[in-house]
């Protein structure tokens, strides 16, 4: 009869170290870089997707650009416009789509 295995007990991956036995996607960690829209936003330097994506939530929110009734919309304001390709209002689903558009 098997013994049952241990859940606190992972192998960690011999790559990176971590326990997910995953190794991080080089392709999300390649820096790349912002359009002169969205470094309007984020700033112009190359950065990875990842980081890009974090700097315009963190411009999102402390803007208060969620809609409060419907926090998945983001409102646009003068510097997210033209990124959001000239809407008032995207879907956070959306505004990737859109931002990966001004990533190269």
């Amino acid at each position: 009869m098997a013994t049952p295995k241990n859940k606190d007990t992972k192998k960690a991956d011999s790559k990176s170290g971590s326990t997910s036995g995953r190794a991080p996607n080089a392709a999300f960690m390649k820096p790349v870089q912002p359009s002169r829209e969205l470094a309007e936003v984020i700033g112009g330097d190359p950065l990875p997707r990842t980081e890009a994506t974090k700097k315009i939530w963190d411009y999102i929110k402390s803007n208060d650009l969620q809609d409060p009734a419907n926090r998945r919309m983001i409102n646009a304001d003068a510097k997210l416009k033209p990124v959001f390709g000239g809407r008032d209002q995207v879907s956070m689903f959306e505004m990737t789509k859109l931002m990966s558009q001004h990533l190269s």
